[in-house]
């Protein structure tokens, strides 16, 4: 008897030890982007998000930056250690961007001002593709820039709020009014190819095989190529844009606080547009 408690206490031990050793393993996987951007990290990279003269003020948390991206485990999750960093920092640089507050002479650099608006300013029309017949408008609702990617148009706010468990096209506001929501559609939108464009994500992290249509637009992997994804169609294919040395600004910030160099091809002036 002795020795087949013996035995069986150590069975029990053992199993604790391995289910710990799993609980371990799974708190790693989850601690994720948390153990690479820090609240403190966070807080020197967005100076200025909740400045009185934000709108976004005090939407925008750590909390659910960190919260969003644990339902994208693989973002800054892929490859190496640079490769990782050099993906975060180009996503909060473009999110940066797309919410910017700043100016040339602001206190602390114009770079130190993203996520100081949650939705589109003066919006030039509801965002309404109306021969998207898969994702209908839903009638007197705007699809206009929200959230930190500024999400926009029926099409992207349809797919993302069946990916992500909200109506998006009868309640698009929710993304300006949940700052969960918020940053998990500004993930999503990162993370999910929409053809003929790649991902973010694969831009990023070296995934990116293009097409000979790719080729022959010189759409050349890079930090630049993730600017023609999201808004090429205004901004690339022109010399100098003012708006894509913002979103650069803020990129090379970003890569010098992650301790990590740019790469190259960080701007898309010579790339043509996706259709």
């Amino acid at each position: 008897m002795a020795s087949s408690a013996y035995t069986f206490l150590s069975f029990i031990f053992f199993t604790i030890f391995l289910s710990f050793g799993s609980y371990k393993a799974e708190a790693r996987r989850y601690s994720g982007i948390s153990s690479m951007v820090s609240r403190g990290l966070f807080d020197s990279i967005f100076l200025h998000k909740d400045n009185i003269a934000c709108p976004a003020k005090d939407f925008y948390t750590y909390s659910s930056f960190i919260q969003a991206s644990r339902f994208f485990p693989q973002f800054g999750r892929t490859g190496s250690s640079i490769a990782r960093k050099r993906e975060v920092a180009a996503f909060l640089a473009q999110i940066s961007h797309e919410t910017t507050g700043g100016w040339a002479t602001a206190p602390d650099g114009p770079f130190a001002w993203g996520l100081c608006f949650k939705e589109e300013v003066s919006p030039q029309s509801n965002y309404c593709d109306s021969s998207n017949t898969q994702w209908p408008c839903s009638p007197g609702k705007s699809y206009k820039g929200r959230g930190p990617i500024q999400l926009s148009w029926n099409y992207n706010y349809g797919p993302a709020g069946k990916a992500l468990g909200f109506d998006g096209l009868n309640n698009p506001d929710i993304v300006s009014n949940n700052s969960l929501i918020a940053f998990k559609t500004a993930l999503w939108f990162w993370m999910t190819a929409q053809k003929p464009k790649p991902s973010c994500h694969n831009v990023m992290i070296g995934k990116y095989k293009p097409a000979a249509a790719d080729v022959k637009a010189n759409r050349t992997a890079g930090y630049g190529l993730v600017t023609n994804i999201i808004n090429g169609g205004l901004e690339c294919g022109i010399p100098n844009d003012g708006r894509v040395s913002d979103r650069i600004g803020f990129f090379q910030r970003y890569a010098t606080l992650f301790n990590v160099s740019t790469g190259s091809n960080l701007d898309c002036e010579n790339q043509k547009p996706f259709s």
